[in-house]
């Protein structure tokens, strides 16, 4: 099954599924359903999903009741989707259809996850190229979890890899580090992406933001740990500096006082303090979004093959 979140993409659903349709249908050998999973859409995507529905009898609709965002809808879709193997893509055609015969032939040679990796954009802008890059190498650097730069969601998991990826329940979600951590064998295909061919990037910078404290707070805990380390620093540089005092005022030298030293030393502290209780209230907040146990999402329209999530296999 391919599983495809959309949200505000009416301009582009159409277009995307003929070119789906089209490599589909040259793979005889294989049967194949499509999940649309329609993420709280305000603009006629739904509209669109189902008309592609009524034409298509191998698309299904999963209808999520607000906006939950992408990561959200990839694991709904996930929950929904049934088969031997599941591939997540995006509907903006900047993950080719083209490339699912090659993840195909990895799996069947007995990969669980076949990750596509991105290779050149056309659509990215050189600051976001810079921030992409940078960001990878501060998780692989802060993390213990490993992921491959460029190696987002469009990514095939095997039944077994699906079933283990939805037995992990948190709800601020790295669906990639998620994947790399479970630590199935894994095969990787390059790829490069072209440009949109309608509509915008719904990932602005807040969002990339989002994702990006999700992904370094979920898979590391060396904020809290660099928040000792920083602390026994000035501890030491503290007592190098006391030393520096009582031996100048043993010895008679004369000592220099001046207040704007003293106000800069108590900004300094008085700034790193609160940006580690920060830190701390990040890893807080989200221990109080997981002890509330809300479902991770509702849906106002559910797949007509179901009326629930597929049941999870036994571990």
């Amino acid at each position: 099954m391919v599983v495809v979140p959309c949200y505000n993409e009416v301009a582009v659903v159409a277009r995307f599924h003929q070119e789906l349709a089209a490599v589909l249908d040259r793979l005889p050998a294989c049967r194949f359903a499509v999940l649309y999973v329609d993420d709280g859409s305000d603009d006629g995507t739904l509209a669109a999903l189902n008309a592609l529905a009524a034409d298509d009898p191998r698309v299904e609709v999963l209808s999520l009741s607000r906006n939950y965002g992408h990561q959200v809808a990839l694991s709904a879709g996930l929950d929904f989707a049934r088969g031997d193997a599941v591939v997540m893509m995006d509907c903006d055609l900047q993950h080719p259809p083209a490339h699912l015969p090659a993840m195909l032939a990895r799996w069947r040679e007995g990969y669980d996850v076949v990750s596509a990796v991105r290779g050149a954009n056309v659509d990215e802008p050189p600051l976001k190229r810079l921030t992409s890059r940078t960001f990878y190498w501060l998780f692989n650097a802060l993390s213990s979890t490993k992921i491959v730069p460029g190696a987002a969601d469009f990514c095939l998991l095997s039944a077994r890899a699906q079933a283990a990826l939805r037995r992990m329940p948190e709800r601020h979600r790295f669906l990639r580090g998620m994947i790399s951590w479970m630590g199935f064998r894994r095969a990787l295909v390059p790829y490069d992406a072209p440009a949109r061919v309608a509509g915008r990037s719904k990932y602005g910078l807040l969002r990339m933001l989002s994702l990006a404290g999700n992904a370094l707070f979920s898979f590391s805990a060396f904020p809290l740990q660099l928040a000792a380390r920083i602390g026994g620093l000035i501890m030491i540089n503290s007592g190098v500096y006391l030393t520096v005092v009582l031996v100048k005022y043993f010895s008679n030298d004369r000592l220099v006082s001046s207040w704007t030293s003293l106000l800069g030393v108590i900004l300094i502290l008085g700034g790193t303090q609160l940006i580690f209780i920060g830190l701390i209230g990040n890893y807080l907040a989200r221990i109080f979004d997981e002890t509330k146990r809300r479902p991770l999402y509702f849906a106002k329209q559910i797949p007509r093959a179901g009326a629930g999530p597929v049941a999870e296999d036994p571990p």
